[in-house]
C-alpha cells in the first residue's frame, strides 16, 4: 500500500463529569463523547523516516502529537520503516474539540493499515492513552462512554442527534485544562449518575434531551476564559437555551433540530459577528477490523 487518506473527526461531550482526583495527579472522568463530521484531513505515505507537515502555522515537525504517535507506534512494534504525514487542519486548534488527539489517533490507525501491523483497537489503546486522554476515544469514534482519564472507552449505539452548532471563540489561555481543574478546588464532586443515565437512554434507543447535557466546567468557564460571556450571550440572543462547553473549551455547542435553522445561525455568527462557527452532525464509528 503506497498511501492512505483519513478523516480525523472532532468531538463534543454530551456529558463531562469530574469524579475526583487520582493518586497519579489525573482526574477520573465520566463522559459521553460523540464524534462529528467537522474533521481534519490526514494523508500518510511510506517513507524511510517519520516526517510531518501541517498547513497550520507552528504545527509541522516533531512537536506535533501525531508525529509522536508515529514514533511511538514504530518503537513499540519494531517497524523499520517510516512515514510521510500531511495534515490539513479544519478543526479549530486548542478549542476543546480534540483535533490534535484525533490526528494522533488517525495516524495510529493509518500506520496500522499502511504497515500491515494487524493491531486491534484494544492493542492500540495503551499507546493512545500514553499520548493523551482523548486519543483512545478516537480509535472508536461514533458515540461512546468514556471513563478513567480517557483510556476506558465503551462504544454505544449512535446518539440520536441531528445537528449541532459549534462556536469556537478566539480566546487563548495557557495551560487551560490545568487552569479549569484548578478552579474545581480539591476534586470534582460529580458521581457520574447523569452520564450513566444518558448511556442507558442511548443504549435503549432513546433521544438526547437537552436536560441530560452537562459539563462540569460550564460554571468555571467564564472565569477561565475572559470574554466568553459575550459568545454565550450572542448564542442566547439567537434563541439557544442549552449551551455547553466542548471538553475543556473554549468552544461551545448547542443542539439544533433542523439543518436550515443551524445554517442560518452559522451564517449569522460568521458574517454578522465574525465568529468561527460550524454546523456539524454525528459521524459514524470506526469499523474494526480495519480494511487494508
Amino acid at each position: 500500500m503506497s498511501g492512505i487518506r483519513l478523516a480525523a473527526p472532532a468531538k463534543i461531550n454530551l456529558t463531562l463529569e469530574v469524579l475526583g482526583r487520582r493518586g497519579d495527579g489525573y482526574h477520573d472522568l465520566a463522559s459521553i463523547m460523540v464524534a462529528v463530521d467537522l474533521a481534519d484531513d490526514v494523508w500518510i505515505e511510506n517513507a524511510p523516516d517519520v516526517s510531518l507537515e501541517c498547513d497550520a502555522a507552528g504545527l509541522s515537525g516533531p512537536d506535533n502529537l501525531a508525529f509522536h504517535a508515529a514514533e511511538r507506534l514504530r518503537r513499540e512494534t519494531g517497524h523499520r520503516g517510516g512515514a510521510s504525514i500531511r495534515i490539513a487542519k479544519n478543526i479549530p486548534q486548542a478549542a476543546g474539540l480534540g483535533g490534535g488527539s484525533s490526528d494522533a489517533a488517525a495516524v495510529l490507525m493509518g500506520l496500522n493499515r499502511l504497515w500491515s501491523l494487524g493491531m486491534s483497537a484494544r492493542d492500540l489503546t495503551p499507546i493512545a492513552a500514553g499520548l493523551g486522554s482523548d486519543v483512545p476515544f478516537f480509535l472508536h469514534g461514533g458515540t461512546a462512554m468514556v471513563q478513567g482519564r480517557g483510556e476506558i472507552v465503551r462504544p454505544l449505539p449512535p446518539a440520536k442527534l441531528r445537528h449541532l452548532l459549534i462556536l469556537s471563540p478566539d480566546i487563548r489561555v495557557d495551560n487551560k485544562t490545568a487552569t479549569l481543574f484548578g478552579l474545581l478546588g480539591g476534586g470534582g464532586g460529580d458521581r457520574g449518575a447523569l452520564t450513566r443515565k444518558l448511556e442507558a437512554r442511548i443504549r435503549g434507543g432513546g433521544d438526547v434531551p437537552a436536560q441530560f447535557l452537562y459539563n462540569r466546567f460550564d460554571e468555571e468557564a467564564p472565569r477561565a476564559y475572559p470574554g466568553l460571556a459575550r459568545y454565550q450571550e450572542t448564542l442566547r440572543s439567537m434563541g439557544a437555551t442549552e449551551i455547553h462547553l466542548c471538553g475543556a473549551g473554549p468552544s461551545l455547542f448547542t443542539l439544533v433540530s433542523r439543518r436550515e435553522v443551524g445554517t442560518t445561525l452559522q451564517l449569522l455568527l460568521s458574517h454578522r459577528h465574525g465568529f468561527t462557527a460550524h454546523l456539524a452532525s454525528p459521524s459514524p464509528p470506526v469499523e474494526w477490523p480495519l480494511k487494508t
